[in-house]
């Protein structure tokens, strides 16, 4: 116990010593929210991996799927990887960095605003932004409930109030710096501990090859009669597993939290090497989150499930395979969880705040906001935001309303089939229309809401807020186009301006271009 807590007093104390010596770069809008725009490659792929990668993943995605799908859950850790981390930075991240730049946008709706020269627009998304990401910010203390009680044994309402209060501190300090360079060293925590979890409880199995001989002897007649079914490769359920692939993958895409990491890399190099980096981090974080919840049914004895149901819900399921791993262990996962829960906070706090204030508040609530006030603004909403997240996440857990997962597939599904259409298409398309954005905006916050109250009502594979939000965000690609073809064109004048920034020259190197010959 002394060992647990040295270990908790020394994380907390240099998540807040760093937020304290990034005061200096949060002076300003531009560094308080961006980090300046010079944010290294480094930085910005653990800063995006971590952002992604929360308790959510690590307790509720992780023991949900893995119980469902066996060890086939590991290509949602795969398509992560490729599609949420290596394909967004590959089509996205300089397209965005560039045209946000250009356009003078720190946040996605002012990004819409500008580029489609709509101040509704603007206000719309962020209004959109405010409401969906409650859901998921109050999602990620759930994991740590479990863990803390098995490890301490300290009330849950205690271990949110203090996670949210330490984060809060070191978020409103030093701004986006803080939570980049407190990101890296928290991705760190989770590439290592994620490491040595799956070594250890598959160690306690006997071995990777006698735990895989053992999941293929399990059989669960309410999922599927054929043998072996956990241990297969695309699991009992293809269908409903790739709904979640894509949600978890393709979603990030679209959300203000993710791409916003664009917006501050620092020049060219950056982009590839980060692209690289956080490909890696995906393929050992999620992919090893996966992998571990994929030997869930092993621990069949300890989670006594019934109908189908592990004893405890889904949640219980990664808890309880690491219950039985020696104290140091323990301590390290718990380290790891508040690593991937408190830098995706400190992510989603940052991203709510800076919209609300600059997108909403300032030039319509309030007229004259300077730069002084705007921080100032930002800073109070942090506070507010993460005690309605806390708040939220006590009624949550005291009442049992949902899982993990499905808070966290409303709130994705809702903004990133709302965003990811027209963000991706404003970048790339100059026909991409403003009514095209309201109907993308409208459909995926209708079909999110109805879905929730509603849900009997929809088709049986739909009613899963996984499968309807992974729907919402195919359909935007498909709407936007579609609608953009049979609407009146954006002004010519606005396009070309925006577009106009891909146009500049600049000298690059001669393995990017060879060069004109001779």
């Amino acid at each position: 116990m002394v060992l647990k807590i040295l270990m908790l007093v020394v994380f907390f104390g240099v998540m807040v010593g760093i937020g304290l010596y990034c005061r200096r770069n949060a002076t300003d809008v531009n560094g308080f929210v961006l980090g300046g725009r010079s944010v290294g490659p480094w930085l910005t792929a653990f800063a995006y991996g971590t952002s992604y990668f929360s308790a959510v993943i690590f307790v509720g995605y992780a023991g949900q799927f893995g119980w469902k799908y066996g060890i086939a859950s590991t290509w949602v850790g795969i398509g992560n990887a490729l599609v949420g981390s290596l394909l967004a930075w590959g089509i996205l991240g300089r397209r965005t960095r560039i045209m946000t730049q250009h356009l003078a946008s720190a946040t996605m709706p002012e990004f819409f605003g500008k580029r489609f020269g709509s101040h509704s627009l603007k206000v719309s998304a962020s209004v959109i932004i405010f409401i969906f990401l409650i859901p998921y910010t109050a999602s990620l203390y759930n994991g740590l409930s479990r863990l803390f009680g098995m490890a301490f044994n300290i009330d849950y309402s205690v271990c949110v109030v203090a996670m949210a209060v330490l984060t809060g501190v070191y978020v409103i300090a030093g701004g986006y710096m803080a939570t980049a360079i407190n990101d890296f060293i928290q991705g760190v925590i989770m590439i290592f501990g994620i490491i040595a979890v799956i070594a250890a409880v598959l160690k306690s199995q006997g071995g990777f090859l006698a735990a895989l001989d053992g999941l293929s002897q399990v059989s669960d007649p309410l999922v599927s009669d054929a043998p072996g079914i956990f241990n297969s490769f695309f699991g009992p359920d293809p269908l409903n597993l790739l709904g979640v692939v894509i949600l978890t993958s393709l979603g990030t895409w679209g959300l203000p939290q993710m791409v916003q990491k664009f917006y501050a890399i620092k020049n060219e190099s950056q982009v590839n090497k980060g692209m690289v980096i956080s490909t890696v981090f995906a393929f050992i974080v999620s992919g090893g989150c996966y992998f571990l919840g994929g030997f869930g049914r092993l621990f069949t004895d300890r989670l006594s499930p019934a109908n189908g149901m592990p004893s405890g819900g889904y949640d219980a399921v990664i808890p309880t395979m690491l219950s039985g791993l020696p104290d140091i262990l323990i301590a390290v996962v718990v380290i790891l969880v508040l690593s991937a829960s408190m830098s995706t906070l400190s992510s989603l706090v940052l991203t709510s705040s800076s919209t609300l204030t600059l997108d909403l508040l300032k030039g319509n609530v309030i007229r004259d906001m300077d730069e002084k006030k705007q921080l100032s603004v930002m800073r109070a909403l942090i506070v507010v935001f993460i005690a309605i997240s806390v708040v939220l996440a006590i009624i949550q857990y005291k009442s049992s309303v949902t899982f993990i997962a499905q808070l966290m597939g409303v709130s994705w599904g809702a903004l990133a089939g709302a965003f990811l259409a027209p963000f991706l298409y404003g970048l790339y398309w100059k026909r991409t229309s403003k009514l095209s954005c309201w109907v993308c905006f409208v459909f995926s916050t209708v079909v999110m809401l109805l879905n929730i109250f509603v849900r009997g009502s929809f088709p049986k594979l739909l009613q899963s807020p996984i499968n309807a939000g992974a729907f919402c965000m195919l359909a935007g690609l498909v709407l936007v186009p579609l609608v953009s073809a049979f609407t009146p064109a954006p002004t010519r004048a606005l396009v070309d301006d925006a577009f106009s920034c891909y146009d500049k020259k600049v000298l690059v190197r001669q393995t990017e271009a060879l060069g004109d010959s001779d």
